[in-house]
């Protein structure tokens, strides 16, 4: 037989039977067309006790033929030392379960993360992912078991998302440990639900209702002077929630009027900051490294929910308003003040323009402008009022 490339595999027509190729450069490392139409790559050998073994490597498409060669190899070599790759495989995934794969998710997997996406990885898997498949065993879920799974959160269609989202990259990085086969994430047949953006800012009125709110809450003293304090600098920046409360004072920069976020969601930029900015933060005392520092030592606050509930209930705003929707505000203030999207897109830190174009129907149409215009000189020419 020739050596398995693509196009051999591409022509392994489907027929009423199983069809096999074998690759000429390494014996035992072979093809399967079923009548299905699946195509998987497997590899064969003699177990350490004489038993003729074949090992499914994945599927035609999840690997290439360079790729399931590669794999073949492995397992060849594995097997000329003396062991069972299938049986080693078996045992493996007997005993895996998704609390496990979790567990090692995150020693190994979420310190490559920024460290806001490692908390929130582990706050979804303790709160939605575990509670509901920590004991299955990781081999054994099925779409039939995930696409449920996305379904009981249905409530919370943007949660069950990112939920999905992660439970599907934690079972490729299974794939790729060897707790399941390659190419059989059961995540990759479930719909998600569709996502209506949130276009919440707050108006005038709710505006100058939060700014006497977060006054009354100020005189409660200097522990919810500090978490006052980062709410109004998330209004007037329209920085993100992890931005603010990240602060070190040495990334102030008084001279230049600007943070400077080494390590943005968007990467290195410069958070601006002008005189009610900068004076909020000079009235703040230097007693940690960071600007907003938690009763714990040594850390940052983590969050400042509890002052934002209370700021809005006294302001008389509905509860639903989250602290992300003062930065939809910051870019609802400057659109409408007449400033591009591309500047207010790089003033709140957007990588990409589709992000701060939603915001486009809060400015002045120029074409209806120029219309009001036009038609306007063609009124006063036509009753004889000249230009």
């Amino acid at each position: 037989m020739p050596r398995i490339t693509k196009r051999l595999v591409d022509s392994l027509a489907p027929t009423d039977r199983e069809l096999f190729a074998w690759d000429d450069a390494l014996p035992g490392f072979g093809v399967r067309a079923m009548p299905s139409g699946v195509t998987s790559y497997f590899v064969q050998y003699r177990n350490p006790h004489g038993r003729t073994r074949r090992l499914k490597l994945g599927r035609h498409g999840a690997l290439t033929p360079d790729q399931a060669r590669r794999l073949a190899a492995e397992k060849l070599a594995a097997v000329a030392a003396g062991r069972d790759p299938a049986e080693e495989r078996a045992d493996l995934r007997a005993a895996v379960t998704v609390a496990e794969l979790a567990e090692r998710y995150l020693r190994e997997h979420a310190p490559k993360k920024k460290a806001t996406s490692a908390r929130e990885d582990r706050r979804i898997l303790a709160r939605h992912v575990l509670p509901a498949l920590g004991r299955r065993r990781v081999a054994d879920l099925t779409t039939s078991d995930v696409t449920a799974f996305h379904a009981s959160l249905e409530a919370t269609p943007v949660m069950a998302n990112r939920v999905l989202f992660l439970l599907s990259t934690l079972l490729n990085l299974g794939e790729r440990w060897g707790y399941r086969t390659l190419g059989s994430n059961p995540c990759r047949h479930v719909t998600r639900y569709r996502e209506r953006a949130r276009e919440r800012y707050l108006g005038d009125a709710e505006l100058e209702a939060l700014g006497k709110a977060l006054d009354e809450l100020e005189r409660a003293g200097p522990a919810a002077r500090l978490a006052v304090t980062a709410v109004r600098l998330l209004c007037l920046t329209g920085g993100r929630r992890s931005e603010i409360l990240g602060l070190r004072w040495e990334a102030i920069d008084v001279q230049r009027r600007c943070a400077w976020l080494a390590d943005s969601k968007t990467g290195a930029r410069a958070l601006h900051l002008e005189d009610d900015a900068l004076a909020l933060l000079a009235a703040l005392p230097r007693t940690s490294e960071w600007v907003f520092p938690s009763p714990r030592r040594g850390q940052p606050l983590r969050e400042v929910r509890k002052t934002w509930r209370r700021a809005l209930e006294l302001a008389g705003i509905t509860r639903d308003t989250r602290l992300h929707d003062l930065r939809h505000t910051a870019a609802s203030v400057g659109v409408a003040a007449g400033l591009g999207l591309p500047v207010v897109g790089a003033l709140l830190g957007h990588r990409r323009a589709a992000t701060t174009q939603k915001y486009a129907h809060l400015s002045a149409d120029p074409v209806r402008a120029a219309a009001v215009r036009v038609q306007g000189l063609i009124g006063q020419t036509m009753r004889g009022e000249g230009r």
